[in-house]
């Protein structure tokens, strides 16, 4: 049997594209019934969007919580300043994503560089950040990306046009009773567990669980973002004093899969 390092360094750009939506798949499951849920309760609400307003949110904001956010805050009639405000804090989290994709990335052109990081959404980044750490040396590892950006987009967007259609059908209370918004933390949970494979990553996934559960009461979601920062601290500390030290050969051993996506076009 051939090796399975030998048959990622033969993948072309469509084979990569096509890995990146089979990947995601699986976690498009939740994320069908929160966007059908964002679709109705957008036109459903207290102050509800038109459909178009709703389709227009979802093309150019496409961030799922912060969209529940801003139409719940829309609802309660805030000012537009504060729910910009609320919305980029709890999508802060976007901002470790990117940090942690960076080495690999850093060597594209903007044209790739720009629509990527407004594709990038957690259950890309769950799969996309497996995939530029195995260690083989395709060039065309953004391309996997592009697959996965471009299945969760298009599904965000359809999802949101269901939901649309059915918020003109049932009422709010109906939508909220069918309780499909659990879907999303099992989703979440999918991302996360296959992620934990050092002790590092599992004391800063449990570190930033109780914080997030301890602090659930604060305003604006600050919680989500204090709990994201003892996690990196409490990652951090596990790294630095509880991780196996490297040997020579291991930093005297190069890292090909930088250098050889350097490559890509």
């Amino acid at each position: 049997m051939e090796p399975t390092h030998a048959i990622e360094q033969t993948r072309t750009r469509r084979q990569e594209f096509i890995a990146g939506m089979q990947a995601t798949l699986p976690l498009e499951l939740g994320a069908i019934p929160f966007g059908i849920i964002f679709g109705a309760l957008a036109v459903t609400g207290d102050r509800p969007l038109t459909p178009a307003a709703a389709l227009g949110m979802s093309a150019f904001v496409f961030a799922g919580s912060a969209q529940f956010i801003g139409i719940n805050l829309y609802a309660q009639g805030l000012a537009l300043p504060f729910i910009v405000l609320t919305t980029f804090i709890v999508n802060l989290r976007h901002a470790l994503y990117s940090a942690s994709l960076a080495p690999y990335m850093k060597h594209l052109p903007q044209r790739w560089l720009l629509p990527l990081g407004f594709c990038l959404t957690d259950e890309s980044y769950a799969v996309v950040i497996q995939r530029y750490t195995q260690a083989d040396s395709s060039p065309y590892k953004h391309w996997f990306y592009f697959g996965s950006a471009l299945l969760m987009y298009a599904n965000w967007q359809l999802c949101t046009l269901i939901g649309i259609l059915a918020g003109q059908i049932i009422s709010q209370e109906q939508a909220q009773s069918l309780g499909l918004d659990f879907a999303l933390v099992v989703t979440f949970i999918g991302i996360v567990v296959p992620l934990l494979v050092t002790r590092p990553m599992l004391l800063s996934a449990l570190a930033a669980g109780i914080t997030a559960v301890a602090l659930d009461g604060l305003p604006n979601k600050m919680g989500l973002m204090i709990a994201a920062l003892v996690g990196i601290a409490a990652g951090y500390i596990a790294e630095t004093y509880f991780s196996t030290p490297k040997t020579d050969e291991d930093i005297s051993t190069p890292a090909p899969l930088i250098e050889q996506e350097g490559q890509a076009r």
